[in-house]
Order: structure tokens, then C-alpha cells, then sequence
């Protein structure tokens, strides 16, 4: 009976062994897939007159969490591959969280980033100034949306001109500097800035550069909107902002008068940066004019930097981080519970979950555009299995030749 029991043990074992090949083959093209592998330890039923009473064998499957596989490159963005330690937090449609390899994501119907096995990519919205992973908590992490753009718009606060003015330009009387408003008011020279409000509204800011006095101009802003109907003075409102320029008579060079404060309409106050601003003897030219802002604009795509920040990328050239997509480990990622879609739960054997940002201290970095291949070498299970086949057969032939030893007793005569 002992011959039988061990050779039982021995055929047991090899067919999990096997089964457990079966498994890596099946899943050798399965993202984020490790393979699992199988350990065998010797049994003893028990040890009588210092002779041990063999039991067999028994085994043990383990997957092999740790292992990295291939980083393959694709063509979808928000397809993502770590590249080392590490796990994706996601969810099932039941708020359930697990850990996944699994980086295939994308949009569904309501954009949220969604994998192959059905699981949904859980990150930190910072689209509102939260903090990322300032919690480290799993509580505080949501599904990651990439319809909830929208558009963006940004008020314009700083600006800069720079322009030559005619050194041999001849002075305003004061009672007709572009400042009194008046019909009568005159200029030397002119140029414009377009300017966006807080709704991202164009404004067009009209900005007049007078001629007072030796190595002096006087400098008005005005809302190009509140101009008369001839497109000139008299404005139905006065200047946005007036300041006086001084310049050195030995250089040209703007000595005093920058930057220029100009609270632009419905907007924020604006820094208009004068201070490359010269008088020379030459004609006036405008050589730059740059404002910041934007009008409003659509979302055209989204990236996923290393670190895990997701952005929104809008069609005038703007970016927003929406996102921040953490990595989650446990301090035995061999020991954690494999269920369907190649996620994972913890156990008491593998630790507590903890976040940390990818590329920090213990995690690996996330890698745009690119899949995690299987671990799975064919080569390696198509070789295992010849050896599982052939122990599976060892031990057939054993149980047999118990079965044959039974028979010889059973068929003895008194």
C-alpha cells in the first residue's frame, strides 16, 4: 500500500505540474501575464525505529509576480507598461480594487480608461490642485476619465513689447496727449495687443505712444472696443493704464517707466514688460509683442508622462495635468491571490498595499505607448511538459507494479 499511496502522490503532483504548464501556454500572449511555476517537497508519514515512512510528494504553485517582462511598443497612448516594480490600482464595475500588469487601457462609452480584462485604471484627480498621492490612500483614488476635458481657457497676465521710437519725433502739447480723451487728441505712434479675458474673450488693446519732451513719451492703453465710430479718440472710456517713459540720451535705452499695469476687461491686471523699449534716432518698429492666454480650446489628446502624470493636450498648444496615476506594491508580490483578468488581491502572506509615485523609491516608471508582454518562454513549457509526461508515466509504471505485488498476495494460499 505504500508503493501505491506514493506512486498516487507522484501522479498527482506531475499533473498539476502540468497543469500549471498549461496555464503559462495559454496565457503566453496575455498582457502583464508571469508565469506560474510549480515546487515539489518530499512528504513522510512518520518516522518508526529511526526508518522513515515515506508519504509521497507534494506540490505548491507560485506565480512569479516579480518577473519583468518585455516592454513592446504600440500605438495607443494610453496604452501603459511598467518598467519594473509594480502594480496598476484598478477597479471592476463593482468599485472592487485589485493590482494589475495589465496596462491595455482604453476609452469606453463614458471615457473612462478601461483594460482588456474589464478592469478600470484608477488614479488621483489633481485637476482641482489636490495634491498627488497626498493621502497615500486607495480611498482617495478615482476612475481615470479622459472625456471630462472639456475646454480650456487662460486669462492673459503678462505681455511684452519691444519697438524702437523715433528719436527725432516732435512733442504733444499736453492738452492733446492721447491721456485727455478728447477728439483732439493725437499721437506719435501706435500698435495694438490681442488679449484674453477670464472667459478667454479677445481683447484688442490699443497702445499709443506719445512724444512729450526730450528723451520723455507718455504710454496709453485702451480697449479697442470703446473707440468712436471713426476708430480713434475719443474713446467712450478713459485709458486702461498711462505711465510715462524716460530714456537715457546717451544710450537710447529705457531708463524708467516699465512694466506697464493694464487691467484688461473682464480679464486679470496684465504685465506689459516694456523694458527692451529704445529711442533712437531711426524709425518707429515694432521688432516683438507676446501676451500669454488663450482663447478657448478642445481637447486634441493625452500623454502619460513616466512619472505616472496624465495630461490633457488642447489644440492651441496648452496642457493640463488631469491625473496622477500611482503604482501600488506589497512587500511580497509572489504571495498575492491571482484572479480572473490577470489582477490581483492581497493576502496576509504578501503584505498590505502601499502607493508611490512611478520612478520613485521602490517603483518602476510607466512607459506611454507600450504593453508589458507575457513572461511565458515556450521553449522553457514545452520542455517541462515532455519532463512532467515522463514522470507522470514513472509513476503510472510504479502504481502498476504495486497493483501487480497486491495481486501476488492476494492470490497466495494458505
Amino acid at each position: 500500500m505504500s508503493i501505491l499511496n506514493t506512486s498516487v502522490s507522484g501522479m498527482l503532483a506531475d499533473s498539476n505540474w502540468l497543469s500549471s504548464i498549461s496555464q503559462n501556454v495559454a496565457n503566453s500572449n496575455t498582457t502583464g501575464y508571469k508565469n506560474v511555476e510549480t515546487d515539489f517537497s518530499s512528504l513522510v508519514d512518520q518516522i518508526g525505529n529511526g526508518d522513515p515512512d515515506y508519504g509521497g510528494v507534494a506540490t505548491s504553485q507560485v506565480a512569479l509576480n516579480s518577473l519583468q517582462g518585455n516592454v513592446v511598443s504600440t500605438s495607443t497612448t494610453t496604452d501603459l507598461a511598467i518598467q519594473g516594480s509594480g502594480f496598476f490600482v484598478v477597479s471592476n464595475s463593482s468599485g472592487e480594487l485589485f493590482l494589475t500588469r495589465n496596462g491595455s487601457f482604453t476609452p469606453d462609452a463614458s471615457g473612462n480608461l478601461v483594460n482588456s480584462a474589464g478592469y478600470y485604471l484608477m488614479g488621483e484627480n489633481v485637476q482641482n490642485g489636490a495634491s498627488p498621492l497626498a493621502a497615500n490612500s486607495l480611498t482617495g483614488l478615482v476612475k481615470v476619465n479622459v472625456n471630462d476635458a472639456g475646454q480650456t481657457a487662460t486669462a492673459t497676465t503678462a505681455a511684452s513689447l519691444t519697438a524702437n521710437l523715433p528719436s527725432t519725433a516732435t512733442p504733444v502739447a499736453a492738452a492733446d496727449l492721447p491721456s485727455a480723451n478728447t477728439a483732439s487728441s493725437t499721437y506719435t505712434e501706435a500698435t495694438s495687443l490681442v488679449v484674453y479675458d477670464n472667459l478667454g474673450g479677445a481683447h484688442t488693446i490699443n497702445v499709443y505712444f506719445t512724444n512729450t519732451g526730450p528723451n520723455t513719451w507718455e504710454v496709453d492703453a485702451y480697449d479697442a472696443a470703446d473707440a468712436s465710430a471713426s476708430g480713434g479718440f475719443p474713446y467712450s472710456s478713459g485709458p486702461l493704464a498711462t505711465q510715462t517713459l524716460t530714456f537715457s540720451p546717451t544710450t537710447g535705452a529705457l531708463t524708467s517707466g516699465s512694466p506697464l499695469s493694464i487691467a484688461v476687461p473682464n480679464g486679470q491686471t496684465m504685465s506689459l514688460d516694456l523694458s527692451n523699449m529704445t529711442q533712437l534716432a531711426a524709425a518707429f518698429n515694432v521688432t516683438a509683442a507676446t501676451a500669454n492666454g488663450n482663447a478657448p480650446s478642445g481637447i486634441s489628446g493625452v500623454s502619460v508622462g513616466a512619472n505616472g502624470a496624465l495630461t490633457f493636450n488642447y489644440a492651441n498648444g496648452t496642457s493640463t495635468t488631469a491625473y496622477d496615476i500611482p503604482l501600488a506594491n506589497v512587500a511580497s508580490p509572489d504571495n498575492l491571490t491571482s484572479v480572473n483578468g490577470d489582477a490581483f488581491l492581497p493576502t496576509a502572506a504578501s503584505g498590505p498595499v502601499y502607493l508611490g509615485t512611478a520612478g520613485g523609491a521602490g517603483f518602476g516608471s510607466i512607459a506611454s505607448s507600450s504593453l508589458e508582454s507575457s513572461t511565458v518562454d515556450l521553449a522553457t513549457e514545452l520542455t517541462e511538459m515532455i519532463q512532467a509526461q515522463s514522470a507522470y508515466e514513472a509513476n503510472s509504471k510504479v502504481f502498476q507494479t504495486g497493483a501487480d505485488i497486491l495481486d501476488v498476495l492476494n492470490g497466495l494460499k494458505p
